[in-house]
């Protein structure tokens, strides 16, 4: 975290200093949308799938200079994201579990709905006003617990305690709500951006997320060790120019 705003306050730092590049002074706003694969990073380990959600939002992003063939901004973001988690409910020999009342293996997920900010310096390579541009953006995430939702194709009280590994893993986790409602990380992406000076600016973006908070209480006498929220997400990006040179 400490790396990461260092980094930021290095680029806000050369943004400052307009006779060393070329100065800009663009701004830009518009709508993200995306898929967001998520786990959470369990100690004891939890076996998992990835889970699968939406998010879409809010960006602003203020372009400063182009400082060598570097054109350097600031992006910010105000999103809504579904996290969670997939559990993969498996025997002693790996195998699914299988509910004896309904004969099928066990599913159960946990769906984490978040308001996130991330704050990321930017740096872009290629056509600023027409034509592509590749972009790497990094920067801190915060994030505010909203609700969630559970979904299983089992009645609690009839699951297979008897095959499951780590059954008393699971009964805590599926029943313990969120402690800890506010969560903070870093993320980082690598995108692909066309620009057209009459429409606006089209992007692409793969993007993870990693949390250095946890969802649940961790000390001594709690359960989990650690309980980090974690998500690839894959976004499409509009922009449109407010202020440009």
């Amino acid at each position: 975290m400490k790396k990461t705003i260092l980094f930021l306050l290095f680029l806000i730092s050369l943004s400052a200093k307009a006779q060393i590049g070329e100065h800009r002074n663009d701004l830009a706003i518009g709508v993200n949308g995306g898929y967001v694969l998520g786990n959470v990073g369990f100690t004891p380990t939890v076996p998992q799938k990835m889970h699968g959600g939406l998010t879409g939002g809010f960006t602003v992003r203020y372009t400063s200079e182009k400082y060598f063939k570097s054109i350097c901004a600031i992006v910010g973001e105000v999103n809504i994201a579904q996290m969670g988690w997939k559990e993969d409910i498996l025997n002693v020999n790996d195998e699914p579990v299988i509910n004896s009342v309904t004969g099928v293996a066990e599913e159960y997920e946990r769906q984490l709905t978040y308001i996130q900010v991330p704050l990321m310096a930017r740096l872009g390579w290629g056509r600023e006003r027409k034509g592509f541009q590749a972009f790497f953006q990094l920067g801190p995430q915060v994030g505010m617990f909203l609700s969630d939702k559970k979904k299983s194709n089992f009645d609690y009280a009839s699951r297979n305690v008897g095959d499951r590994v780590g059954a008393l893993r699971d009964a805590v986790m599926d029943t313990l709500a969120i402690q800890r409602k506010f969560d903070y990380g870093i993320t980082a992406g690598l995108g692909l951006e066309y620009s057209h000076p009459k429409v606006g600016h089209f992007l692409v973006e793969a993007r993870y997320y990693y949390g250095l908070g946890d969802i649940y209480a961790n000390s001594k006498s709690d359960y989990f060790a650690r309980s980090n929220n974690s998500g690839i997400y894959i976004k499409l990006t509009y922009l449109w120019d407010v202020l440009k040179n």
